[in-house]
């Protein structure tokens, strides 16, 4: 068994931007509990940390190795999940920032470590596990989006790589990193819901549908609604720390004389994949959060990182359960808001997040194997007067969780040509 990192090691967070592979491609988060749908609980990328705790994997000595254009590289696996490099004692945080470091020092030019496709765990690639606990914990998961390109390169490799140094060293540093990063994001048309048809389990689960109108299905919005900019503001800032999905609740009120849902506040999740246990403990206190401050759960927020902020199949899903479970056994009618944020999807108009609330009308009776029908929610806005030391308590808790996160964003790149990272979360 491995033996715990010396008291002051040199923890390395190279690489970080694709470290943790998001589970089935990181477009949906979805309210589940541990046997299935129902509270919420953030679908996180798969980590290290994960495969040790569900038993995939076992800490130890020397059971991680890279070989990368003839040089060797070996690693131990921590308890923690984090990666001790032998040779010199160094800490990382996740495959790739350990990848990309080795490969870095035979190659200079290599941008990236594709490091669940590169590190081996005891002669096996690191993927192969993470499809493994796929296959185990999500079997309806696409696993052609776990899968990464093999990265065992040869010396032309490397020459193709410090050609195309050469070719971008005039462009802005990191610039070509999120060039890269835009050209590579998965690109998902969505569907108009009139094309769906029948329920069919061979549809992909993630298949976006777009939002019709109300008026488009004959209906009126049978409620209003008004969110606070403190909502908005807490909720965009958490969808931008991570290139992982989130998930958070929102609490407000419920006003049945004047069909007013009003969201009051935001409650961010911070927890990760598969820790059940962690989930838990945040759900009670978030529950105990929302019952102090008077307020009632109104609905539910999620991100999708990269992609357009509209909702999937599984969204769709989600949030028929959750309208149901909301208007209880009573039968009596509360409404339950879905937003989609979506941060870094680079087809929203300028820089800000596109924002989603959205509702789903239930199929016809004489079709009730169709999806949901997912509808446009109108919304006002609603400028609060002052940033509440509630909300700046959160959003300080988030950037610690995330701090030292491998799937923190890297403030520091480039958005796009003369925008950085922070520069767009100052403005969105």
């Amino acid at each position: 068994m491995g033996s715990e990192p010396p008291s002051s090691p040199q923890v390395v967070e190279d690489g970080g931007e694709e470290d943790e592979e998001e589970l089935s491609g990181g477009e949906e988060a979805d309210l589940r509990s541990s046997s299935g749908r129902g509270s919420l609980l953030t679908r996180r990328g798969i980590t290290l940390r994960v495969l040790l705790k569900d038993g995939l994997v076992e800490p130890g000595d020397g059971v991680l190795a890279i070989h990368y254009l003839g040089k060797n590289f070996v690693g131990d696996l921590l308890t923690d999940g984090k990666i001790r490099w032998v040779e010199t004692g160094q800490i990382f945080n996740s495959p790739s920032a350990w990848a990309t470091h080795c490969k870095r020092l035979v190659n200079p030019a290599k941008k990236s470590g594709c490091g669940w496709a590169s590190v081996r765990y005891r002669g096996q690639k690191l993927v192969q596990y993470k499809t493994t606990w796929l296959h185990k914990y999500q079997p309806s998961a696409d696993m052609s989006l776990v899968s990464e390109e093999d990265d065992d390169e040869d010396e032309e490799e490397g020459k193709a790589a410090v050609q195309a140094d050469d070719k971008n060293k005039n462009t802005k540093p990191g610039l070509h990193d999120v060039m890269v990063s835009r050209r590579t994001d998965r690109e998902r048309i969505p569907v108009r819901y009139c094309t769906l048809g029948t329920r069919d389990a061979a549809r992909d689960p993630h298949t976006l549908v777009e939002l019709s109108a109300f008026s488009a299905i004959n209906r009126f919005q049978p409620f209003n609604v008004a969110v606070s900019s403190n909502v908005l503001l807490l909720m965009d800032f958490h969808c931008h720390l991570t290139t992982s999905e989130v998930v958070g609740y929102l609490g407000g009120r419920w006003d049945t004389n004047t069909q007013l849902l009003t969201v009051l506040r935001a409650f961010p999740c911070r927890t990760r994949l598969a820790d059940r246990d962690s989930a838990s403990a945040v759900e009670e206190e978030i529950c105990q959060n929302l019952f102090m401050r008077g307020l009632s759960l109104v609905g539910w927020y999620h991100s999708h990182p990269r992609g357009p902020a509209l909702p999937s199949l599984q969204d769709i899903d989600s949030q028929m359960d959750h309208q149901l479970r909301l208007q209880g056994s009573n039968n009596g009618f509360q409404p339950c808001l879905g937003i989609i944020c979506g941060p870094y999807y680079h087809g929203n108009q300028g820089v800000a997040s596109t924002i989603t609330p959205f509702w789903v009308v239930p199929p016809p009776e004489q079709r009730p194997n169709d999806y949901g029908i997912p509808v446009a929610v109108e919304v006002t806005y609603v400028q609060d007067n002052f940033l509440t030391s509630d909300v700046l308590n959160e959003m300080m808790l988030l950037v610690d969780y995330y701090r030292a996160a491998p799937d923190l964003v890297q403030f520091n790149q480039y958005w796009c040509p003369d925008t950085t990272m922070m520069d767009k979360i100052k403005v969105s």
